[in-house]
């Protein structure tokens, strides 16, 4: 409305355009454009943490590398690789996303970071700004120099170096870096394409969003980088020979036939390590004693070495098939202590590790043993067999240090009151008198979370149909031996439809007819959030569980 001299007919246009800017912003809804912060907000948190998770693999190489490079410093070379892609296409997408909040933002840019570079969501003043997000990556029309154009050229080369460390047979593998670092032309129900100037990639992710949008775009894309990094670099790693021994993890391991022993009965335990080389047998020293070897320290105190006493008489355990066998007669009742020093040979000479064990010599054998595992669960009933040598089971009574325990069907019923520790005291009857006859300490743990689930995924691509099929959302316990679950009680469903973010709540494990047709309206390559996921346990506490990441196939 600024070009010199105008008709009245082009002024009354220019009035009507500014008149039209005003109510398509005032369609943009509150809640919409704050749903945009928290989806960037939560996208920046998984993104951190992803980046964390990385980083450990890395310092992982660097460790096995230390160790044994002839066998890791080519995978390890391959998986920097990997990383010096990865942090030039990320940080690609972190200077577009800056260089679009500073063309917005002008004067207000550098109000909208805190002083650790944070993005302060709202502090940003141009949420609804459609203009300068397709001006930026499109330009005026969509072309080779276009920057949008230019980024997807980069995504596919990413891509591409990617699946050239991943075997073709390594379907799954292949499939899943393929779904994350999609740049297909999205298609219409039906799977119709699109015409290119319609819904290209580039004009479907830049070409309709408002600002806060648009930064939700260019985290999401960001994740999708560390993610196929993490899954590239983690298959890496796997390649790298276990059977080397880890040095600076090596444990000594005692595995005793029992730590109550009968009068005149053996007392047999196995030490080994962990992991050892077959070409290499370890050398074990054992001797009975409540302080079995000597620490060797350095000037600032941290124990560098283990050693033999000079006081304490040793003898060398005979090997067999990697293992030490212990054997000691039991003799005078009570409780008995032995350890040593279980000594291989590594890289730059011996590696020397501690062991200590501890067993009690009693008149008779208690067993006391968990039928699902070798912990109980506060909350659900945790089932333990107990048994007395030689005492019938109607003279056999327990007590429970934490919660309760109960006969219950030949068997018994632990059910303790909060996490922590749970003591197990076994009594038997001798001549009409109960005499306490051993204990066993258990770990007690809450019951783990359930992971969320859709049609048995956990998020990535899906298939529309099936996503249609599945009745909702499931929390699924895995690998976890109890017969247990959980119910779902609530969620919101968040989906992406041209540029707009819709939400939609159930107070059910059950998708809602709203939730289906939000579902039933995304086209391929849309994102589907299921987020706000709260499940109620056993125990009758909520657990608020992860949040599902779908993208339609």
């Amino acid at each position: 409305m600024a070009h010199g001299k105008e008709t009245p007919r082009q002024k009354m246009i220019g009035m009507m355009y500014l008149v039209l800017t005003a109510l398509l912003a005032l369609n943009v809804s509150t809640s919409v454009l704050d749903a945009f912060k928290i989806i960037d907000e939560g996208l920046s948190k998984t993104q951190n943490t992803l980046y964390f998770k990385i980083q450990e693999v890395y310092s992982r190489f660097e460790q096995q590398a230390q160790i044994n490079p002839g066998k890791v410093t080519d995978w390890k070379d391959k998986a920097y690789e990997v990383r010096q892609r990865a942090d030039t296409l990320h940080k690609q997408l972190q200077d577009l996303k800056l260089l679009v909040l500073r063309e917005a933002e002008k004067s207000n840019y550098e109000a909208i970071f805190d002083e650790n570079g944070e993005l302060l969501r709202d502090e940003v003043k141009s949420v609804i700004d459609y203009d300068t997000p397709k001006r930026i990556m499109i330009g005026s029309e969509l072309n080779a120099n276009s920057r949008a154009t230019k980024l997807k050229k980069e995504i596919n080369e990413y891509r591409e170096f990617l699946l050239s460390f991943v075997p073709e047979e390594n379907t799954k593998l292949r499939e899943s870096i393929e779904s994350s670092l999609e740049t297909d032309q999205p298609a219409e129900k039906g799977g119709a394409i699109k015409s290119r100037e319609e819904t290209s990639w580039e004009l479907h992710k830049f070409g309709h969003s408002p600002m806060m949008g648009f930064v939700a775009i260019m985290s999401s894309l960001q994740i999708n980088v560390r993610n196929a990094e993490s899954e590239v670099i983690n298959y890496l790693y796997s390649r790298i020979d276990e059977g080397a021994i880890k040095f600076n993890e090596l444990e000594a391991t005692v595995i005793p036939n029992t730590n109550y022993v009968i009068r005149g009965n053996k007392y047999t335990a196995q030490v080994f390590v962990a992991a050892r080389d077959t070409t290499s047998d370890p050398v074990v020293y054992a001797t009975e004693s409540s302080n079995p070897y000597k620490e060797i320290r350095d000037e600032r105190g941290k124990v560098i070495d283990y050693q033999r006493r000079d006081d304490l008489p040793y003898k060398t355990l005979p090997i067999k098939g990697g293992k030490a066998i212990y054997e000691l007669t039991g003799t005078g009742i009570g409780p008995r202590e032995w350890g040593g020093i279980i000594e291989i040979l590594g890289p730059s000479g011996p590696i020397r590790r501690p062991f200590k064990q501890a067993y009690q010599v009693a008149e008779s054998n208690v067993v006391v043993s968990p039928t699902k595992m070798n912990v109980f669960y506060y909350g659900v009933d945790n089932p333990v067999d107990i048994s007395v040598a030689g005492i019938p089971a109607d003279r056999i009574s327990a007590i429970n240090t934490n919660g309760v325990i109960i006969p219950r069907k030949g068997s018994w019923i632990v059910n303790p009151k909060r996490p922590g520790f749970s003591t197990i005291r076994v009594f038997a009857e001798f001549d009409g008198q109960k005499k306490e006859v051993g204990f066993k300490e258990f770990r007690v743990k809450t019951v783990p979370d359930p992971v969320a689930m859709v049609a048995d995924r956990k998020g990535g691509g899906i298939e529309k149909n099936l996503l249609m099929a599945a009745t909702g959302v499931q929390a699924v316990m895995e690998n976890f031996d109890f017969d247990l679950s959980f119910r779902v009680t609530e969620f919101t469903v968040l989906v992406v439809i041209q540029g707009f973010v819709t939400p939609a709540s159930s107070n059910s494990a059950r998708f809602t007819p709203k939730q289906k047709e939000l579902i039933g309206a995304l086209s391929k390559g849309a994102p589907l959030f299921i987020q706000d996921i709260k499940a109620v346990g056993p125990d009758g506490t909520v657990r608020p569980l992860n949040t599902i990441s779908f993208k339609i196939n």
